[in-house]
C-alpha cells in the first residue's frame, strides 16, 4: 500500500519554486517575531483544509525560528452536531436552530475554556467551534487574539451569526478568505486567502508508476477519461449534483467518475451523505466512490488528481476550496461552482471554467473532454495563477505580518 512519507520539506526546498528572496524575507520577518509565542487552536488535527494548512505551516515556521504551537479543543458528538448545524446556517442553509443548540454549545465551551491552556502572545482561533475561547481574554491581558474564519458568512442565518458575533467582537482582529465574506464588525478585519504546500504529499510530483499503483488499487482504468471531485461527503459539496452532472456527460463521453473523500472528527454528517451518494449511484456505470483513510489520504488523493482528465468542484457553498487550488497546481483543467473563494482562483475561460447548475457543470466538463488543447491551455494558466498567489510561503508571510501588526504601537497596519 502507498503510505505518506515522514520527511518534511525544508525551507530551502522551496527556493526553486518561489525564489531565494521570498525565503530571505520570511527569515527576516521571523527575526522580528523573536520573543513572541504564536498559538493556533482549532477543532481537529485531521480532515479538512484547516488541519491540512496547519500541518504544513507549523513545521516551516518552527524552522524559521518562530515559537509556535497548535492545540485542538475537545468536544463530544452532540457538540459537533450543533457546530455542523451552525456551519450550515452560516452558509445560509435552512437548518432548524433551537435554543437547546446554543445551550449545548455554551456548555461545551465552558469545558474547553477550562481545559485548553492559552500559551500564546498571539492566539489564532479557527472557525466557530473554539470561538468562545475569547472568554479567557480578561485573564490574559497581554495576549492578542485573532479569529480566523474559513467559511462563507456573506449571507448567514442571522440568529447564529449574532450569537457568534458577540464573541468575534471580543477579538483584536479577524481574518476572512474573501472580501465577500466580511461582516460589519467593530474590530479590524484582514483578508488572507488560504494556500497549499507545493511540496506536501498531496501536491508533490509523483511517478507514473506510483499513480498507476493507486489507480490499480481502486480498480480505475486509464482507458477512459477520469472526472474527479475531491471533498468531504458534505451536502454543501453537492456530491449528488456531481453524479447528476456526470450522468449527462456520460451520454456523450464514455468517461469515469471518481468521488474521493475522507472523514473529519468535527463533521458528523459525512456518513449520512456518503450513504445517499451510494444510493444515488446504484446502476450508474463507471462510478468509483472512495473513502480514503487519513494514513493514505494525501498520496492517494495526489495520484487520483494527477490521473484525472478533469477535476470538478460543484460546491453549493464554499469557504475557499483548496481542492481547486491543488488541482490547478497540478496543471489540471477545473470546472467549479462560482461560489465562495473559487472565483478568486478561477477566472472563467482563462484559468478554468465556472458553472452555476448541474446542466452547466455537465456542459463545461464536456467542453474540456472534447477539447484537450483548450483544457491544457486553461490548466497552464491556472497553475501560473496559483504559483503567484496561493502557495504556503505567501500564507506564512501574511500570518507573520499580521502578528507583528498587532504589537505595532501605532494603528494596525494593512497587509
Amino acid at each position: 500500500m502507498v503510505k505518506n512519507r515522514v520527511q518534511t520539506p525544508r525551507l530551502n526546498d522551496y527556493i526553486s519554486i518561489v525564489g531565494g528572496d521570498t525565503i530571505d524575507e520570511l527569515k527576516h520577518l521571523a527575526l522580528c517575531l523573536k520573543g513572541r509565542k504564536i498559538q493556533h487552536i482549532n477543532s481537529t488535527r485531521v480532515g479538512g483544509g484547516v488541519a491540512e494548512m496547519l500541518t504544513c505551516v507549523i513545521p516551516l515556521m518552527r524552522e524559521l525560528g518562530v515559537d509556535i504551537e497548535w492545540d485542538v479543543i475537545e468536544g463530544d458528538p452532540e457538540f459537533y452536531n450543533v457546530t455542523k448545524k451552525f456551519h450550515n446556517a452560516l452558509h445560509g442553509r435552512a437548518d432548524v436552530i433551537v435554543d437547546r443548540d446554543f445551550d449545548i454549545y455554551l456548555e461545551t465551551a465552558k469545558k474547553y475554556n477550562k481545559h485548553t491552556e492559552i500559551k500564546g502572545d498571539i492566539v489564532f482561533v479557527h472557525d466557530p467551534q473554539p470561538i468562545a475561547l475569547i472568554q479567557n481574554k480578561r485573564k490574559m491581558k497581554t495576549t492578542k487574539w485573532v479569529w480566523r474564519c474559513h467559511v462563507d458568512v456573506s449571507s448567514p442565518n442571522e440568529r447564529v451569526w449574532d450569537f457568534l458575533a458577540a464573541f468575534v467582537e471580543g477579538y483584536d482582529a479577524s481574518i476572512f478568505s474573501s472580501p465577500k465574506f466580511t461582516r460589519p464588525l467593530k474590530t479590524p478585519q484582514f483578508l488572507i486567502c488560504p494556500a497549499i504546500d507545493p511540496l506536501s504529499d498531496k501536491n508533490k510530483p509523483l511517478s507514473y508508476q506510483k499513480i498507476n499503483k493507486v489507480l490499480s488499487k481502486y480498480g480505475i482504468s486509464r482507458d477512459k477519461p477520469i472526472v474527479t471531485q475531491v471533498s468531504r461527503y458534505d451536502y454543501l459539496k453537492d456530491p449528488v449534483g456531481v453524479v447528476e452532472a456526470f450522468k449527462l456527460v456520460k451520454k456523450y463521453v464514455d468517461a469515469q467518475l471518481v468521488l474521493v473523500g475522507n472523514s473529519a472528527a468535527d463533521d458528523p454528517e459525512g456518513e449520512k451523505v456518503l450513504k445517499e451518494v451510494k444510493q444515488k449511484t446504484k446502476g450508474v456505470k463507471d462510478v468509483h466512490i472512495l473513502l480514503i483513510p487519513p494514513e493514505y489520504n494525501d498520496i492517494e488523493v495526489n495520484a487520483l488528481q494527477r490521473a484525472s482528465s478533469v477535476i470538478i468542484q460543484k460546491s453549493l457553498k464554499e469557504g475557499f476550496a483548496l481542492t481547486v487550488t491543488e488541482a490547478l497546481w497540478k496543471d489540471k483543467p477545473v470546472v467549479a461552482s462560482a461560489v465562495g473563494g473559487i472565483p478568486l482562483q478561477i477566472k472563467n475561460m482563462y484559468s478554468g471554467l465556472l458553472c452555476h447548475c448541474i446542466e452547466g457543470a455537465a456542459l463545461k466538463m464536456r467542453q474540456f473532454l472534447h477539447n484537450p488543447d483548450f483544457a491544457k491551455r486553461l490548466a497552464r494558466n491556472g497553475k501560473i495563477h496559483i504559483k503567484r498567489n496561493f502557495l504556503i510561503t505567501r500564507l506564512i508571510r501574511e500570518h507573520m505580518l499580521l502578528a507583528l501588526s498587532l504589537f505595532h504601537k501605532g494603528d494596525i497596519i494593512s497587509l
